[in-house]
């Protein structure tokens, strides 16, 4: 059963229970107002004759004064009115029946005889109707002197009382069919936002993520047609991205096999001359060796952070001597591309428990984006400094700088911020999550032509 059925089926169900419901209530208060006004119409009616009989004919015999005392009591009462003897015969009658007919039959009437007002609603076999009836006792002088006797026909009453619940259910019925209408269309703009959020889904399965859900509301289906886009927009970017890095990756290797296999065809066709060629030749092989496995290196290392399987070799860190060491390797470089490279350290570093080649591999990438980055005559500071429990390592220089719209996303896989420089695309990706490993922070601030600061923070330890 689709939803939009389900939807429109709770919508009847819940309408229809609470018409049903209000209809019942609504039908036994008519029917309790217009029978028990009548009740209470009746009851007036026989209190105060039977106070009438009290007061003027106390002293007078019942039965003598009996068709006077019916006209009097019948004079404003349109129904049937009758006088009964204390044995419970019928003494008169406005309907003409015949006295002397023995009344005690009812319960009513045996209870007005007994000195008790009592009502009794039933049959009547001479009317043959419903009637009501209302039998009050007549008290003469402290005694029980027979009863009067109040009976009207409920016929007109019960058809009212029908004809209002014609209506009550007419209403409902009206009631529930505009409801039902407005389920059907409302489960219809419901279930037109969800299937218009499965297509988009399914397009999306299907490898489409330019496709966009529309968000006609502002609701939950709005809020989730929201999600959606934004993950169908981060899922083309991350796509985007990797295409990218397939690309990148592919001129990455192809560079250096195209120069490993052009020095190769060289050297076996013997086109070489002399020693220093041959060295020549060489040295680019091995260089350009190198640079596969530092790329084959990378892939591997973001393999293992993607599925979780990186594991840091911890041991005690002594910062100053591993800083100044890694300033010693690059500086070389560094002055190959006349470009200063200085390690500043002014406070003693604490020794701290880390991963002494991971948290080289970090400082060798940010350094070598560094110097990469880096006109002839710029400068690289490295520097580091204790703070409440941690330790901050920075490492700036005056190069390039980054554009706002690149910082963000430079941590992001696969990102390169200048795809004319060489590289995965993966190295700061690496590098952030090693940092995050030791359970520090990498933080990147650049300024456009004014150069670039990373910043490492890392849990510090005891100083020495």
């Amino acid at each position: 059963m689709g939803i939009r059925r389900r939807l429109v089926g709770s919508y009847f169900l819940v309408i229809l229970t609470t018409v049903i419901t209000l209809e019942a209530i609504l039908i036994a208060a008519v029917n309790y107002y217009y029978y028990h006004n009548i009740e209470r119409t009746l009851v007036t009616q026989a209190e105060l004759s039977a106070s009438f009989y009290e007061q003027y004919f106390a002293e007078e015999d019942l039965e003598q004064q009996a068709e006077r005392l019916l006209g009097g009591f019948s004079h404003h009462f349109a129904g049937q009115v009758q006088i009964i003897g204390s044995s419970g015969q019928l003494i008169q009658d406005t309907s003409g029946f015949r006295p002397g007919q023995n009344m005690a039959g009812f319960p009513d009437v045996r209870s007005a005889i007994a000195g008790f007002a009592d009502t009794w609603r039933g049959q009547d076999s001479a009317w043959q109707e419903e009637v009501l009836a209302v039998s009050y006792p007549l008290v003469a002088k402290g005694q029980t002197a027979g009863a009067v006797r109040f009976i009207t026909s409920l016929k007109q009453t019960e058809e009212t009382v029908r004809q209002i619940a014609l209506i009550f259910v007419a209403v409902g019925l009206v009631v529930i069919a505009l409801v039902a209408a407005v389920g059907i269309v409302l489960s219809g703009t419901i279930t037109k936002s969800i299937t218009s959020l499965k297509r988009a889904a399914e397009k999306m399965t299907d490898g489409d993520f330019s496709v966009r859900a529309e968000k006609p509301y502002k609701d939950e289906l709005g809020a989730l047609a929201d999600t959606l886009n934004t993950m169908a927009g981060t899922i083309q970017r991350q796509e985007q991205l990797k295409n990218d890095f397939i690309s990148s990756v592919s001129h990455e290797l192809r560079t250096p096999l195209t120069s490993i296999k052009g020095w190769v065809v060289t050297l076996r066709a013997n086109l070489w001359k002399g020693k220093v060629t041959l060295e020549e030749g060489l040295d680019i092989i091995e260089s350009e060796t190198d640079r596969l496995t530092e790329l084959v290196d990378e892939l591997l290392d973001f393999s293992k952070f993607g599925d979780g399987r990186m594991e840091l070799s911890r041991s005690s860190l002594h910062l100053t001597e591993f800083l100044t060491n890694i300033g010693q390797q690059l500086r070389p470089r560094a002055a190959r591309q006349d470009i200063e490279l200085e390690v500043s350290i002014t406070k003693p570093l604490p020794v701290i428990s880390a991963d002494p080649n991971r948290l080289k591999q970090v400082m060798i990438n940010l350094l070598d984006n560094a110097l990469k980055f880096t006109g002839s005559g710029g400068s690289i500071v490295i520097s580091a400094s204790p703070a409440a429990g941690q330790v901050i390592i920075t490492v700036e220089d005056t190069g390039a700088g980054i554009p706002e719209q690149d910082l963000r996303k430079l941590p992001q896989k696969f990102y390169k911020g200048n795809h004319k420089m060489s590289g995965s695309g993966l190295g700061l990706s690496i590098s952030e999550q090693i940092i995050q490993l030791h359970h520090g922070q990498l933080q990147i601030d650049s300024e456009l032509g004014k150069g670039t600061k990373v910043t490492v923070y890392l849990p510090g330890g005891d100083t020495k």
